[in-house]
């Protein structure tokens, strides 16, 4: 069952049976803004609900083709949730596994590959190693060598060792409906975007994850030349995302 976390100010609502709407309130950069469903939030890790073989179709449009921040619909296995203020289960770092449709504005940059798209619309996968939170934690010390120019580039490329990922660039008016739709099996993850296939790729996912649908304000950079870089962005009017019709089938279980 999708559940809402909100920021305040954040809405969600049904405009009909069928349709779900998530809206940001307007806004300066520095205040975090969140509308979100997800099916995770009260769970550990190690029990999120979805495995291989599984399936997402949804229909969605956005309030405008260029909105600030970040928005999208999927699994992925919350890699970097402290549980931002929304209590249930407090999330300890790991290396991200994921599967979704994202948009990601500038300054964006989620690749740590210089081949692949990094921000815009993109239909994408991440595939990590399952370590022990704890041992993820073991990085931390080497955080201060993110902010040195040489060993930021170094950090990036040992990152694409352990973090595995695929990606493509989509062209789409994203302010009118279209159909979304992944597959995710043990071997491959394939994307359609309105019927017509986009990526097919055998960079899968490590199980279990969690649903999650959400738009944001904030950003996340990691730059080929230059250091990792967060926070929000200004927005000037309300943002919205718009789901109807969610379909998921999976047939498999732990």
């Amino acid at each position: 069952m999708l559940r809402p976390n909100l920021t305040p100010g954040s809405r969600i609502w049904q405009p009909d049976e069928d349709t779900w709407r998530l809206q940001i309130p307007s806004g300066p950069a520095g205040q975090y803004r969140l509308a979100q469903l997800d099916d995770y939030a009260q769970l550990s890790r190690g029990n999120f609900p979805w495995y291989p073989p599984f399936s997402l179709h949804l229909r969605a449009r956005v309030s405008s083709p260029d909105l600030a921040g970040t928005w999208g619909f999927g699994l992925w296995n919350d890699p970097f949730s402290f549980s931002l203020g929304f209590g249930g289960e407090r999330h300890l770092p790991a290396l991200p596994n994921a599967v979704w449709f994202f948009y990601a504005s500038p300054p964006n940059y989620l690749s740590l590959r210089d081949d692949l798209p990094a921000q815009g619309y993109l239909a994408a996968t991440f595939q990590s190693p399952l370590w022990p939170s704890l041992l993820t934690l073991l990085a931390v010390p080497l955080a201060p060598l993110f902010f040195i120019p040489f060993a930021a580039c170094w950090l990036r490329r040992l990152g694409r060792r352990f973090i595995r990922q695929d990606a493509i660039q989509l062209s789409l008016d994203a302010t009118q409906w279209h159909d979304y739709h992944l597959q995710w099996t043990s071997e491959a993850v394939t994307f359609l975007l309105d019927g017509s296939p986009l990526l097919s790729t055998p960079i899968v996912p490590q199980p279990p994850l969690g649903m999650v649908i959400w738009i944001d304000n904030q950003y996340a950079a990691f730059p080929p030349q230059g250091h990792p870089t967060f926070g929000t962005l200004p927005t000037p009017e309300p943002a919205w995302i718009e789901v109807s019709g969610i379909e998921v089938s999976s047939t498999s279980s732990k």
